[in-house]
């Protein structure tokens, strides 16, 4: 007995509302099916300067760079800035400090997903795209100018808060491409995180505290003396100002008008609609498939900003601490050189594995070579301690540049508003733990089990392996009707084409 295809239904009539956005943008894909080059280029550097890691949009790769900026520039600063506030009392305590100052902005945007993803939906895209950017040119200047401990976690909180990029940039990784350009949409906004993480970094490292790395161009007395961490953050604002101009060109694809008809409503993505039809009564925290991808996506976040920040500590904390006593400049260096093997990955690399293996298990692969590979990296850092000169920068290179390529990807198909929301508390969380973990940790040098950093590195090993663990099943669960939807969709792409080349010929 043959495979029964789905009922089919007459060709829906392709109409357009005068005015509106949303069918301009429409009538835009269906004229032009080629790649949106100039509007990949716009999302490329709004990417850079807004607020994830990672995450799904074609238009906005640009905004993502935005968003990675703020977050990996604070890392090779973050210590000295805690130090020069002088908020804790012995040295011993920095990292609990440091922990809660770098999940504030995870928590202010834990916060505001939500509330920014329905605002979305009601104003448009590119309103809150464009206030997201002026938060950081505003926000990310007064952090720069803190001078209290308070001052620094208020505006990093208020940052997070009002950078409402991440619900609107996913929606517009739909939204400007076809299904065709999807992919590369979703490369290109990993590109534009990885730029972020190379920039960052090198930004935070070399132009903090430029009083004390180049005294003969910027004196005690100067504003940069007086600021030590303003030049940095300066520096990022005069980014994020280029980068909101550069959003007048940014079109706006939300659609304005009510539902003329079931037949006319018009979706960026044909899947979307098919995808809804299959369990449309369906909760959605009863869709497990949808949650455990989210939970096991959360896990690897949590582990991804907990080593992000207890790796920053660490390197510069004192060597009778077992730290490395870098500088921020150091810091920076080896954090984008990092980024540059992320980066390296994301362009030449990453759509031929995802082509080949699928999401599904490019992800376990990755988890397992994570297990694998990085376990015994994590191991060897504490010992780095006993390297000096260029032995421990090239260990620390080699360790950093495997380590970010061992990285899983991030999970496709959660709903965006639920993910953002899952993402942004495990992100929250992840400073604050490893803060407090790192402060524990240094006050048990003496020890028996695990002295000091090493109990450190053994804990975000087990949180590596949970999240290998949660890959696979039971746990991890797949729509049942994942892959016939899949197979259906290439045969009705098949036809469709067949069609407008059929048209074509006859003009």
């Amino acid at each position: 007995m043959g495979e029964e295809a789905p009922p089919s239904s007459p060709p829906a009539t392709m109409l357009y509302v005068d005015g509106c956005p949303g069918c301009a943008m429409e009538q835009r894909k269906q004229m032009s099916k080629s790649i949106p080059y100039k509007e990949l280029f716009f999302v490329a550097i709004t990417s850079i300067a807004t607020g994830k890691y990672q995450l799904h949009a074609p238009y906005n790769s640009r905004q993502y760079v935005l968003s990675a900026l703020p977050i990996s520039a604070l890392f090779p600063f973050l210590y000295f800035m805690i130090e020069d506030l002088q908020v804790a009392k012995k040295e011993e305590d920095i990292g609990l400090y440091a922990g809660f100052l770098g999940a504030s902005y995870f928590v202010g945007r834990f916060f505001a997903s939500f509330f920014w993803g329905v605002v979305a939906d009601r104003i448009g895209r590119k309103p809150i795209i464009i206030f997201s950017v002026v938060s950081v040119v505003i926000f990310n200047t007064l952090f720069g100018l803190s001078v209290k401990y308070w001052m620094a976690i208020t505006t990093r909180l208020i940052l997070g808060a009002l950078n409402g990029m991440l619900a609107p940039i996913k929606a517009y990784s739909i939204e400007v491409c076809i299904p065709e350009h999807q992919a590369l949409g979703l490369s290109i906004v990993s590109t534009g995180w990885g730029i972020g993480l190379v920039l960052g970094p090198s930004i935070g490292g070399y132009f903090a505290r430029p009083s004390l790395q180049y005294p003969n161009i910027f004196s005690e007395k100067s504003v940069f003396g007086r600021f030590p961490y303003l030049l940095p953050c300066l520096c990022i604002s005069m980014f994020s100002i280029v980068v909101l101009v550069t959003c007048i060109w940014l079109p706006e694809t939300l659609h304005k008008h009510k539902n003329i008809d079931n037949e006319v409503e018009m979706s960026s993505d044909s899947r979307t609609s098919r995808t809804e039809d299959v369990h449309p009564n369906k909760s959605l925290y009863k869709n497990w498939p949808l949650i455990s991808s989210i939970i096991s996506y959360s896990i690897f976040t949590f582990h991804d900003t907990a080593y992000s920040e207890i790796f920053s500590l660490w390197v510069v904390s004192d060597k009778k601490y077992g730290g490395l006593s870098f500088s921020s400049k150091e810091v920076g260096q080896v954090l984008a050189i990092s980024g540059v093997g992320l980066l390296v990955y994301q362009l030449f690399f990453y759509r031929s594995v995802h082509k080949i293996l699928g999401s599904i298990n490019s992800c376990r692969i990755s988890s397992v070579s994570t297990i694998v590979l990085s376990i015994p990296l994590l191991a060897a850092f504490p010992f780095m301690t006993h390297l000096s000169g260029y032995r421990l920068g090239l260990s620390l290179y080699l360790a950093t540049i495997a380590k970010a390529l061992l990285g899983p990807q991030s999970q496709r198909g959660a709903a965006n508003g639920l993910s953002t929301t899952a993402m942004s508390f495990f992100k929250a969380i992840g400073p604050a733990g490893a803060g407090i973990l790192f402060s524990w940790a240094q006050k048990r040098q003496d020890a028996a089990f695990l002295p000091g950093d090493k109990i450190i590195f053994f804990i975000l090993n087990v949180v590596q392996f949970i999240g290998l663990a949660l890959m696979f099943k039971p746990f991890l669960a797949l729509p049942e009707y994942n892959a016939y939807f899949l197979k259906w969709i290439l045969v009705r792409s098949k036809k469709e084409k067949k069609n407008d080349d059929a048209e074509e010929g006859m003009d």
